[in-house]
């Protein structure tokens, strides 16, 4: 078929309204807080239990305490070892998914919801009566202590870390893994997980979210049945100190040593801000523009231009104290130089020079298109309701999102870059061969290369 003869290309139409789903909040007696969305369009519900336990609250020496806790929430309770726990989820067709991350620790469930009062009772169960039997701490103790080993021949993990390492400072929690380090998860034994789960693990730190076919009624007959008696205030349990200090001094490459890698993995940037600040928006855009879409101009300059890489992008961490700004990539040894060169570049070019109408539509179109597709799902919209607490976001913040990422400006965008991106402050991180790249990275004005093994020893 000719040109002439092809039908015209259909044009975008308006995009459609959005409404999040309407939910109600409501305290029990005992302070744990009730977040309820009916969404009755299928016989299900996600039982959804957010607890105020996340990596932040690691005892000082042991970090990696939140992270095996919630691990083992899922290995039996007082009453059912842990395959009959296993065996009464899948009775109802559901299974148990537990977690922590920086801020939180979080168990779910979905299942129908002619079976919702018996999966409650069992989240409920989870929550106030783990067992955490001495041979299933030493053994997910034992999982995480080889996951860590292991990490350290797998570079793209050993860079994330090398990086947050490097990033913060020496005393701030942020700076070491979340599932904890070497030293650290070889002191976690059953009496620390008893004591941080007795201490965070409590009402007052909970928030129970059910989404799915059920109403505020007899969401909060069931969870005062199940919970209504259960008693505390969650005790302070984290080291003194800023979770989020950033590392002191002038920047410098930080090179992890692997003498046998074909290509390096590259991370470039800093501390960045919170989830809660006002100029989060702002930045979110800024960063989909710099390195956050595969449009982006970081990608486009190292994949398309330079064919440095086949993906680099850049992202903002959203945590509730300060979390960092960060480009990852990984390209071959020989152009780890230039590479570096270019994000430098990018980066100082995104508060240098104007961000044009059609890159910042392309950008918030697409945020603002993509964001009713996430929350498809009852297990999606209880997620999207967990951050709310989170990170302290309004009610209606769903609502307005996509208006927000259209209301920031090509203004906006660069005052955001000149206020939080820091080229000069940029900490470096390389894990590579130093046979193939110390000489160029020595030549880059960025102050100089210290060199690393993978354990995060100094090397001379």
């Amino acid at each position: 078929m000719s040109e002439s003869m092809r039908p015209a290309r259909p044009t975008p139409g308006q995009p459609r309204p959005y409404q999040f789903p309407r939910f109600e909040r409501r305290t029990l007696s005992n302070g744990l807080t009730l977040v309820v969305a009916p969404v009755r369009d299928l016989p299900i519900v996600t039982l959804h239990a957010l607890i105020d336990a996340g990596a932040t609250h690691d005892p000082a020496g042991g970090e990696g305490t939140a992270s095996l806790t919630a691990t083992l929430l899922a290995e039996g309770t007082e009453r059912l070892d842990g395959p009959a726990l296993t065996d009464r989820f899948e009775r109802v067709g559901s299974s148990l998914e537990v977690g922590a991350d920086w801020d939180s620790a979080w168990l779910e469930c979905t299942g129908l919801s002619n079976h919702f009062e018996e999966l409650a009772g069992l989240v409920a169960e989870v929550l106030r009566t783990p067992a955490f039997a001495e041979r299933d701490v030493t053994r997910a103790r034992g999982e995480r202590q080889a996951a860590l080993l292991e990490q350290r021949a797998e570079p793209r993990g050993l860079a994330d870390d090398m990086f947050a390492r490097f990033a913060y400072a020496e005393e701030a929690r942020y700076g070491s893994p979340i599932g904890g380090t070497e030293r650290s998860v070889a002191g976690l034994g059953r009496d620390r997980v008893v004591t941080f789960h007795r201490a965070r693990y409590t009402p007052g730190s909970t928030t129970l979210i059910m989404v799915g076919d059920v109403t505020m009624d007899v969401a909060a007959r069931i969870a005062e049945r199940h919970l209504g008696d259960w008693q505390g205030q969650p005790q302070v349990t984290a080291a003194p100190g800023a979770p989020d200090a950033e590392a002191p001094g002038p920047r410098m490459i930080d090179l992890v040593v692997k003498t046998d890698a074909p290509q390096s993995e590259i991370r470039i940037g800093h501390v960045a801000i919170s989830r809660p600040h006002p100029d989060w928006m702002k930045l979110h855009v800024m960063n989909a523009i710099l390195g956050g879409l595969f449009s982006s101009r970081i990608n486009l300059n190292l994949r398309e231009r330079h064919a440095y890489t086949y993906g680099a992008f850049s992202s903002v961490d959203p945590r509730r104290h300060a979390g960092t700004f960060e480009v990852a990539t990984a390209v071959q040894s020989g152009v780890t130089g230039p590479a570096v060169q270019e994000v430098l570049t990018e980066i100082r070019r995104m508060a240098d020079a104007e961000v044009g109408a059609d890159e910042l539509t392309l950008a918030t179109d697409y945020l603002a298109g993509v964001f009713p597709i996430r929350y498809e799902t009852t297990s999606a919209i209880a997620a999207a309701l967990a951050n709310l607490g989170v990170f302290g976001l309004a009610d209606d913040y769903h609502d307005g999102y996509r208006a927000l990422v259209r209301s920031v400006s090509t203004a906006d965008v660069v005052a955001a870059a000149r206020s939080h991106l820091r080229p000069a402050a940029a900490r470096i991180v390389i894990v590579g061969n130093p046979a193939e790249v110390r000489l160029a990275l020595a030549a880059l004005d960025t102050g100089g290369v210290r060199e690393w093994d993978a354990s995060g020893m100094r090397l001379a």
